[in-house]
């Protein structure tokens, strides 16, 4: 079956582990793409970070971030927002939290943290995409686009999303994109309710397309599209839960250009 559209995540997917595409990546994905099949990157990044690795691919191609919750189309004009509601951000941003955990929200333009967090600066050294450092006592009022939180403890992390789970169980889609950082988006946000609203401006229906994705916050998209590989690095959690879909090679083997060269080249 010759499929129409690739739609593929970013971080422990199309980006290796030194957080950037190959060489043999960007070959692979330019001959796929020139020979008329779309490659749409689907991300929990913000739009002002991933619209790198979109030039770096030369993508003429919509552009899906922070989970599903912004939409850009081929002129990076934004063309879907679903922010968290001003109300409901408040909570979150008042909530007790274990001081262990970094907390970040991404706003319209912008990547608020409360401290400082040069690790996670690493994953973002292609684009120079980086914190602005504010309490988040400054932020309400606000409409939030995406709260998250990183914590090298997984049992925090994993503690904090049972706790919001209970907390928040209307109104909001918790999910885990590594199993150190726990994503916050407004209700039926996700990578998959936006394909679907960009498949549609397509013409594309979503059973002649594939994805490639390795976190929770892929698992939405990877069983709605018509065939969803999960990376062999992925969360143990994704790959117990699609366990009829295809694990590949991992993103250090550039396991999405070798499935890439096995299906259209």
């Amino acid at each position: 079956m010759k499929y129409k559209a690739i739609i593929c995540d970013l971080d422990g997917t199309l980006l290796n582990e030194h957080h950037t595409i190959s060489e043999e990546t960007k070959e692979t994905i330019k001959k796929v793409v020139d020979s008329g099949v779309k490659f749409i990157i689907a991300t929990g990044r913000h739009h002002n970070d991933a619209m790198t690795f979109k030039n770096m691919l030369g993508l003429d191609s919509f552009l899906i971030t922070s989970n599903g919750a912004k939409v850009h189309d081929y002129n990076n004009k934004e063309i879907i927002s679903h922010n968290i509601p001003a109300s409901l951000a408040k909570e979150l941003l008042n909530y007790k939290y274990n001081e262990n955990l970094h907390k970040n929200v991404y706003l319209d333009e912008e990547w608020i943290a409360e401290t400082p967090l040069e690790e996670a600066l690493v994953f973002h050294k292609e684009s120079g995409f980086h914190h602005v450092i504010a309490p988040f006592q400054s932020l309400v009022g606000k409409d939030i686009t995406k709260f998250f939180f990183i914590c090298d403890n997984e049992e925090h992390i994993s503690e904090l999303e049972q706790k919001l789970r209970k907390k928040f169980h209307e109104g909001l889609n918790i999910t885990l994109s590594l199993g150190s950082c726990l994503e916050v988006m407004r209700e039926g946000v996700s990578k998959a309710s936006a394909i679907e609203e960009v498949l549609k401006e397509e013409g594309i229906d979503l059973k002649d397309t594939i994805a490639f994705g390795d976190g929770l916050n892929d698992l939405e998209m990877l069983s709605s599209v018509g065939k969803g590989f999960i990376m062999g690095n992925g969360s143990p959690r994704l790959k117990a839960l699609l366990p009829e879909n295809e694990v590949i090679k991992t993103n250090a083997e550039n396991g999405v250009a070798k499935k890439l060269q096995e299906l259209f080249l």
